[in-house]
């Protein structure tokens, strides 16, 4: 399997994940009693995941999409992952991997342009 369709698989693995996310933030995370702060957490997460799935389509076409590939998803787990279990914990002990992560996103995004 080609690097590239190996990453194009990727994102349609990660668009499905993200559509499975943003369903549970609309139908049961949001009806929830959580506070609004861990609610908007969890919306930046999946905005963000929903980005870089699509941005992950791109990398498959670049140049290198091996590298802009791992950094996406690196990016996304560190990220969006750090993110979403904050708000699905109340737990922040993670939330310092998220500026690492998103270090990584901007990485994979310079990684699609050369």
């Amino acid at each position: 399997m080609s690097a590239a369709l190996l990453v194009q698989r990727l994102a349609a693995l990660s668009g499905a994940a993200a559509v499975t996310a943003g369903a549970y933030g609309a139908h049961g995370f949001r009806r929830s009693d959580r506070d609004d702060y861990l609610k908007e957490l969890y919306e930046i997460a999946n905005k963000y995941h929903f980005f870089h799935s699509l941005a992950l389509l791109g990398a498959a076409r670049c140049r290198k999409p091996m590298v802009a590939g791992a950094l996406l998803t690196a990016g996304m787990g560190l990220f969006c992952g750090a993110l979403y279990h904050q708000a699905l914990t109340g737990d922040p002990s993670l939330s310092k991997m998220a500026p690492v992560g998103g270090t990584l996103l901007i990485a994979g995004w310079v990684a699609i342009a050369l």
